[in-house]
C-alpha cells in the first residue's frame, strides 16, 4: 500500500504523508468535504479536489491489485506461473499492461491457431519463427497427416502461420507499440452511410471527415460515435497500415530468407485479422473514456456554477409558469417558499381575458405583499414579462428564471409528496419561484443530469457522470451550509455524513419535536451516531440558536477552544463574534496544538467574523433588451445583453431573450487565444454580445464578444457590460442540444474552426 501512496504523491505532486493521512481518513469513513474543511492539519491543507483525486486513484489501484491477484491465481491453476511471469505480473502498473501479459494464457474459445495446434503444427510454427535458413515446404511436408486434417504442405504452412499470427497479436511488446501507434498517429475517419444523407443532415460535418486521434476534442469524438450508433455514419480508427506492419516486422523479422517470408505473411494476417481489430476496440474505449472525462468535467463545472447561483433570499415571491392558449399558472409563496395561493390567468388570449388577468395579478400582488416576481423563460415567457412590467407593480423585482427541468420536478415523487393535491403545472410554477429564492435548495430535488448544462451528457458513462455530479452537489451543499430547521430532506441528504435515511429521520424528528435549538440535539435523532454527527455538524446551521457558535461553520469539537479564547480575553463568545478588535487581539499561535494549527484557527476567525457566511455571489437584477423578443427581431451588428447558459469545449451558449440561445464560438469569446471558454466565462455570467449571423430557418444565432472587448479592460473576464437596465443572473439555465444547439455543431463559426483544424 505504501507503494501506492508514493505513486499517487508523485502523480499529484504532493507529499506521501499527505496521501497516507488522507487515505486513512477516507478508510475511516470521513467524507471529502469534512476532510478538506475540518482536517487541514492532518492532510496538509489539501482541498476537496485533491482529496477526491486521492480517493479515486486509491480505488483504481486497489482494483488493479484485485485483478493482479486473480490473474496470478489463474496462472497458478493453469500451471503456467513461472518466477519470471510472476515478476512481470507484479510489476505491471496499469490494467492494460496486466491484461497484455495475461492475454496469451487467458482461456479462449477455439481459434484458427488453437485448431492448428490441435493438428500438431506448433513445432512447425516454432521452427519457422526461428527463421533459420530452411526450406519451409520441405519441413512442412513432415507434418502432413490426413487423420489430423493436414492434407497438404500449404495446409501445414497455413496452420503454422495462424499460430505465429496469434502469437504476434498476443505479444505484450507488440501490442504496446501498435497501441502507441494508434494513439499517436492514428486517425478517426468517418463518412456517411450511403442513402442516409438526408436522415443524418445534423451530422453533415462528419460525412467526409478525418481527424487525428491524438488531438480530436471530446465533443467531436462523441458526435461521431453517436452518428455511428444511429447508423448514419461509418467510423474507423487506424494508423497508416504500412507503418503498423513495419513496426511489427522490426520486432519479429530476424532475417531475409524463406522462413522469414512465412513470418512476414503471418504478421500481415495477424495485424489485419487480430491485432488491428483488437487495437481499434481498445482505442475506441480509450478515446471514449477520455471524451467522457472531458464531457463530464464540463457538465460538472457548469452544474456547480448553476448550483452556486446567486440567491434572491427570503422574499415573498409570485411565480408564473407562462403559456399562450393554456394560460399562465400563477403561485404565491411566502419567505420560506411555502405555497400560499395558486390560480391561472390568460393575458394572451384576448383583450377581455387580459384585463381580467391584470386585475388578478394586481390583487395577488397586494394581498400577499409580493416583493419579487419570477417568470419562467419558456413559451410565452418574454410576452408574459412584458405584460407584468406594464402593470407597474410598485417595488417589484421582476426576473426571468430558466425553467428547464421544472417539468422533471413537477412529475417527480418529491413534488407529489410535497403537493399531493396540486397538478403538475402548479408544482412547476412553485419550482420556478423557489429557484429564484435559492437555486441550490431547489435544484437538489432534481436529478443533476436533468439540469442539462453540458455536452453529450446522455452519451457518456452514466455511472461516472452520476458519481461526478453527486460529488459536485455534495461539495456545493457543504460549501454553502444548510439551515437545519428549514432544510428539505433532499438537501439534507447531501450533507456530509448523512444520506437519504438520516435526512428523513432528521425531518421526522423536527416535525415531532419542533425546531432544533442546538446542534447537540442531532444526537437524539434515531440512528444518527457519533460518526455521522462528527461528519455533519459543522455544515448544519441553526439560525437564532442559544449558542452563537451553532449559527456558524465552527465545528463543535472546537467550541471549547473558542470559549477558552473568550475567557482569556475576559469576554463572551458573542463579544468575540461582534468585536473585530477583540478577534484581532487574539495571539493565534498560543492556541496551536498537535491537532489544531493555523489553518484551522484562521478558519475559526473567519467564521467568528461572518458566522454562517454564504459564499455565493450577491443577487443582481437583469433585463433583456426591450422590443427584442424573437429571433426575427435580430439584426446583424446588434449589441445585446445576455446570460451565459451553457459552456462547452467549443464555445458558450448565451440567452439573449429570444427563446433561442446563440453561440459564441471559442474563437469569438476574446481577442487573445484561449483553449477553454471557462478561462473567461462561467454559467450565469452577464455578458454583452454582438449579433454576427442569424439563420431564421435553422434557428441558429452566431454571436461575438470580441468587438465588445475592445472597449473594455485587457482581461476579458473583467469586462462588466454597462446595461441600460439592471441585470440579474438567472437561477437556472437551458440545456445543451436545445433548439439553438444542434448536437454535432453545424454553426458557420464551428465549421470554419473545423476546417482550420483539418488543414493545419
Amino acid at each position: 500500500m505504501s507503494t501506492h501512496y508514493k505513486k499517487i504523491a508523485n502523480e499529484l505532486s504532493i507529499a506521501e504523508k499527505q496521501v497516507s493521512a488522507t487515505a486513512a481518513l477516507l478508510d475511516e469513513g470521513a467524507t471529502v468535504p469534512f476532510i478538506s474543511r475540518y482536517r487541514k492539519e492532518v492532510t496538509g491543507t489539501l482541498d476537496e479536489v485533491q482529496v477526491a483525486a486521492i480517493r479515486d486513484r486509491i480505488q483504481q489501484l486497489r482494483e488493479l491489485d484485485k485483478r493482479r491477484e486473480a490473474i496470478l491465481k489463474s496462472l497458478a491453476d493453469l500451471g503456467k506461473l513461472t518466477p519470471e511471469l510472476e515478476k512481470l505480473v507484479n510489476e505491471a502498473e496499469t490494467m492494460v499492461a496486466l491484461e497484455d501479459i495475461y492475454l496469451p494464457y487467458r482461456p479462449k474459445r477455439k481459434t484458427r491457431a488453437t485448431a492448428a495446434k490441435e493438428k500438431g503444427l506448433q513445432p512447425l510454427a516454432d521452427l519457422l519463427f526461428e527463421q533459420h535458413r530452411i526450406d519451409p515446404e520441405t519441413e512442412a511436408a513432415k507434418f502432413i497427416d490426413e487423420e489430423k486434417g493436414v492434407n497438404s504442405v500449404e495446409e501445414a504452412l497455413a496452420g503454422a502461420r495462424d499460430i505465429i499470427a496469434e502469437q504476434i497479436a498476443e505479444n505484450a511488446e507488440a501490442r504496446t507499440k501498435v497501441r502507441e501507434l494508434f494513439i499517436e498517429k492514428g486517425t478517426f475517419e468517418s463518412r456517411v452511410i450511403t442513402g442516409k444523407e438526408e436522415e443524418g443532415i445534423k451530422y453533415k460535418d462528419y460525412f467526409e471527415w478525418t481527424e487525428a486521434v491524438k488531438t480530436a476534442p471530446s465533443h467531436r469524438i462523441l458526435a461521431m460515435r453517436r452518428g455511428e450508433k444511429e447508423e448514419i455514419l461509418w467510423l474507423d480508427i487506424k494508423p497508416q497500415e504500412e507503418e503498423a506492419l513495419a513496426t511489427l516486422e522490426n520486432l519479429f523479422i530476424k532475417g531475409n530468407n524463406a522462413a522469414s517470408n512465412q513470418v512476414r505473411q503471418a504478421i500481415g494476417d495477424g495485424y489485419k485479422r487480430l491485432l488491428k481489430p483488437s487495437m481499434e476496440t481498445e482505442v475506441r474505449l480509450f478515446t471514449k473514456k477520455k471524451a467522457d472525462e472531458e464531457a463530464i468535467r464540463v457538465f460538472a463545472e457548469n452544474a456547480r456554477q448553476l448550483l452556486l447561483g446567486a440567491p434572491l433570499g427570503q422574499k415573498r415571491v409570485m411565480a408564473i409558469d407562462p403559456g399562450f392558449r393554456t394560460g399562465c399558472k400563477v403561485v404565491c409563496l411566502d419567505e420560506q417558499g411555502k405555497l400560499l395561493e395558486d390560480t391561472a390567468i390568460y393575458p394572451h388570449t384576448g383583450a377581455g381575458q387580459a384585463r381580467e388577468a391584470e386585475k388578478t395579478a394586481k390583487h395577488l400582488f397586494e394581498k400577499h405583499n409580493i416583493e419579487a416576481i419570477a417568470i419562467g423563460n419558456g413559451t410565452a415567457g418574454r410576452e408574459t414579462e412584458v405584460f407584468i412590467r406594464n402593470l407597474n407593480l410598485p417595488g417589484a423585482t421582476i426576473v426571468m428564471v430558466n425553467e428547464s427541468g421544472a417539468s422533471i420536478y413537477s412529475a417527480s415523487e418529491v413534488a407529489r409528496d410535497e403537493f399531493p393535491d396540486k397538478d403538475i403545472t402548479v408544482r412547476g410554477a412553485v419550482s420556478i419561484g423557489r429557484r429564484l429564492m435559492d437555486p441550490l435548495a431547489e435544484l437538489v430535488k432534481i436529478d443533476p443530469k436533468s439540469i442539462g448544462v453540458g455536452q453529450y451528457q446522455h452519451d457518456v458513462d452514466q455511472n461516472k457522470l452520476q458519481t461526478s455530479l453527486d460529488d459536485t452537489v455534495i461539495n456545493c451543499v457543504n460549501a454553502v451550509g444548510v439551515e437545519l430547521n428549514t432544510a428539505s430532506k433532499q438537501i439534507l441528504a447531501y450533507v456530509s455524513g448523512l444520506g437519504p435515511q438520516l435526512a428523513q429521520n432528521i425531518v421526522e424528528y423536527r416535525d415531532q419535536n419542533g425546531a432544533f435549538k442546538k446542534r447537540d440535539q442531532l444526537k437524539k435523532v434515531p440512528r444518527l451516531g457519533d460518526k455521522a454527527f462528527e461528519q455533519a455538524a459543522g455544515f448544519l446551521r441553526i439560525r437564532h440558536a442559544d449558542n452563537p457558535l451553532d449559527t456558524s461553520g465552527v465545528h463543535p469539537e472546537r467550541y471549547d477552544l473558542v470559549k477558552q479564547m473568550a475567557a482569556d480575553l475576559k469576554c463572551t463568545v458573542k463579544d468575540l463574534m461582534k468585536d473585530d478588535k477583540l478577534r484581532k487581539s487574539i495571539p493565534l499561535t498560543k492556541y496551536t496544538s498537535d491537532t489544531v494549527g493555523l489553518p484551522t484557527l484562521n478558519d475559526i476567525m473567519a467564521e467568528l467574523a461572518k458566522p454562517g457566511r454564504d459564499p455565493r455571489e450577491q443577487f443582481e437584477q437583469f433585463s433583456f433588451t426591450d422590443g427584442v423578443n424573437a429571433i426575427g427581431d435580430l439584426k446583424i451588428g446588434m449589441k445585446l445583453p445576455g446570460i451565459v447558459t451553457n459552456i462547452t469545449n467549443f464555445g458558450a451558449f448565451v440567452d439573449i431573450g429570444v427563446h433561442q440561445d446563440g453561440l459564441v464560438h471559442l474563437s469569438q469569446i476574446t481577442n487573445r487565444f484561449i483553449k477553454d471558454p471557462n478561462e473567461v466565462l462561467k454559467v450565469a455570467q452577464k455578458v454583452e454580445v454582438t449579433i454576427t449571423e442569424v439563420d431564421v430557418n435553422r434557428k441558429r444565432i452566431s454571436l461575438s464578444m470580441k468587438e465588445n472587448e475592445k472597449r473594455g479592460p485587457a482581461n476579458p473576464s473583467a469586462v462588466k457590460p454597462n446595461f441600460n437596465k439592471p441585470a440579474q443572473k438567472p437561477a437556472f439555465n437551458k440545456p445543451y442540444a436545445s433548439k439553438a444547439a444542434p448536437e454535432p455543431e453545424g454553426d458557420l463559426q464551428m465549421k470554419l474552426a473545423a476546417l482550420k483544424s483539418k488543414f493545419k
